[in-house]
């Protein structure tokens, strides 16, 4: 008996590139996955949006205290608890167990992710400010604009230039007149 006729599936086949293509972003992905914090991750994090985030629009989150250098500047050994209240506002972290501890914690949050976050502790001794201590603080407002300032363009960029006009007028005058003198 003659073996039942099979129809015979054609093999798939993915050209050459495709595969080359393949290889790569799967060895892409696996060395990715060594570290954590690599530049790759952190370009990917950065520039390509999460699948979850389509459609879905995530406000800007700002928690906490935002403190600022010229905040922590203005602190001085021995000022009272009123004093530093006034200087950085009201802490985040207030311990019942720990009243000579405060906490002013802050994070920024854009799309979901956590983009920046600081930690600040002011510790006290006798209702006064013994010593501090926290992450880097960014300059103050105030500070960028002082540097933004000096680093400003002339009021007017132009006003050395005569421009093409002066400059032909020039050539006339030295044409005219040798011992006449340029236009600034």
């Amino acid at each position: 008996m003659p073996f039942p006729c099979r129809t015979a599936v054609p093999a798939v086949r993915i050209p050459r590139r495709t595969r080359r293509g393949l290889v790569a972003l799967a060895l892409a992905a696996a060395l990715s996955a060594c570290s954590t914090e690599n530049s790759l991750t952190k370009m990917v994090d950065q520039y390509v949006p999460i699948i979850t985030q389509f459609g879905v629009y995530k406000l800007d989150i700002n928690q906490g205290n935002y403190l600022s250098q010229d905040m922590v500047d203005k602190l001085k050994e021995g000022q009272t608890k009123a004093q530093v209240r006034a200087i950085l506002g009201t802490p985040l972290i207030t311990s019942a167990f720990r009243d000579n501890r405060w906490d002013y914690v802050y994070q920024f949050q854009r799309g979901g992710r956590v983009r920046e976050h600081r930690q600040f502790t002011v510790y006290f001794k006798d209702d006064l400010l013994a010593r501090w201590e926290g992450d880097e603080m960014p300059q103050s407002a105030q500070e960028l604009n002082r540097i933004a300032a000096s680093r400003a363009m002339p009021q007017d960029p132009y006003g050395q230039d005569a421009g093409m006009m002066g400059k032909v007028l020039d050539f006339f005058k030295k044409v005219m007149d040798p011992a006449a003198a340029a236009t600034p």
